[in-house]
């Protein structure tokens, strides 16, 4: 197979762990008998820097036009202005929107030989194997948003805003995944007091009705984030808006032990799929080489399996992943003592692909 694959290294860690990523790529097309091109270009605060936007017309064009896209992380101290115009994550927002990527999918399944590194007792997380799909181009990150004064006093609001075809189609993908799993998804919203969650059960029941050997319960927001670190295991796919899924999602990585572990995957109707960490630039190590590659590179087996439909290719690197770390293999975040580099790490997944 020829595939062409921008690249998209970011900012803070972003280049070092996209560099794990794509030595594990290229390991693969060479173990594979693939061909992989790798096109880089910049995004996010080294955008702002390079051209006073986090990512141009141009690039997104590339990234359009390619069979997918790998990405670091954005963002860092240096364009964290509350005031300023243009921010680093405008570019994520216009580079999703751009390739209608519209569900993000982020796996939590914690390995067996890092119960200990999670803060949660290691009994909830026995049999822990779940999905969050995250509605990415709808919610309060697209709505209007305003900031005024006002006789004085100043005040700003943003707009929660769906469209039910905008629902429809991230809760359809949810009970397609679900019937390849244990056929159970869990809508969460807070339809207690939100329209925007009241339109989102009714669209829910509708698709769900498509699905009869699926079951589904709806979940109010506050109560999904309590079962997430009560009851996980009683979870197997759940689905909801851009907000909630943000900030779930995020809950969920705990219980792995680590952010640095956890991959994402943004797709949409056929359009080059969107791979990255779920972690942020953690501009605090930058350039100290002590990194996490795992969550890249699990993006990365995503991206194998999702957007070049190999999906062998993407076992492998999985099980070279769940190798080294069954075999002690360790970065900073997860062992404090004789913890590997970022490119040891890298080194010791390579060595068992």
């Amino acid at each position: 197979m020829q595939a062409k694959i921008v690249v998209l290294p970011g900012d803070g860690i972003g280049p070092e762990v996209t560099a794990a990523a794509v030595d594990v790529l290229k390991a693969v097309a060479a173990q594979f008998g693939h061909q992989f091109e790798f096109d880089y270009h910049l995004a996010g605060g080294c955008a702002i820097d390079a051209h006073g936007i986090a990512l141009t017309d141009e690039v997104l064009a590339i990234c359009q036009a390619s069979d997918a896209v790998l990405l670091g992380a954005v963002g860092g101290p240096k364009w964290d202005n509350p005031n300023a115009t243009v921010r680093p994550e405008q570019g994520l927002l216009k580079l999703r929107k751009g390739l209608n990527a519209f569900a993000n999918l982020r796996p939590v399944k914690p390995h067996p030989h890092l119960l200990a590194s999670s803060p949660l007792k290691e009994e909830r997380l026995q049999g822990v194997d779940l999905i969050v799909i995250r509605e990415l181009t709808g919610d309060i990150y697209f709505g209007a948003r305003k900031r005024e004064m006002i006789d004085g006093k100043e005040r700003a609001y943003d707009t929660m805003e769906y469209w039910d075809y905008e629902i429809e189609r991230v809760v359809r993908l949810a009970f397609e995944i679900a019937r390849q799993r244990k056929k159970h998804v869990i809508s969460v919203d807070k339809a207690n007091i939100l329209d925007c969650s009241r339109l989102w059960r009714t669209v829910v029941e509708r698709v769900a009705k498509e699905f009869p050997d699926c079951t589904f319960e709806h979940q109010l927001v506050d109560s999904a984030a309590m079962r997430l670190v009560t009851w996980p295991a009683s979870m197997d796919v759940m689905v909801t808006g851009n907000m909630f899924g943000d900030i779930l999602t995020d809950e969920a990585a705990v219980l792995t032990g680590s952010m640095g572990n956890l991959p994402s995957a943004s797709l949409g109707d056929g359009g080059p799929g969107l791979y990255e960490p779920i972690h942020g630039s953690a501009p605090d190590i930058a350039g100290k080489g002590i990194a996490n590659p795992i969550g890249t590179i699990l993006s990365a087996a995503m991206l194998l399996r999702h957007s070049l439909k190999l999906t062998a290719e993407a076992d492998a690197v999985e099980s070279a992943v769940n190798r080294a770390l069954s075999e002690g293999c360790r970065t900073v975040d997860l062992r404090r003592e004789n913890a590997l580099s970022t490119v040891q790490m890298t080194a010791e997944i390579l060595k068992r692909l």
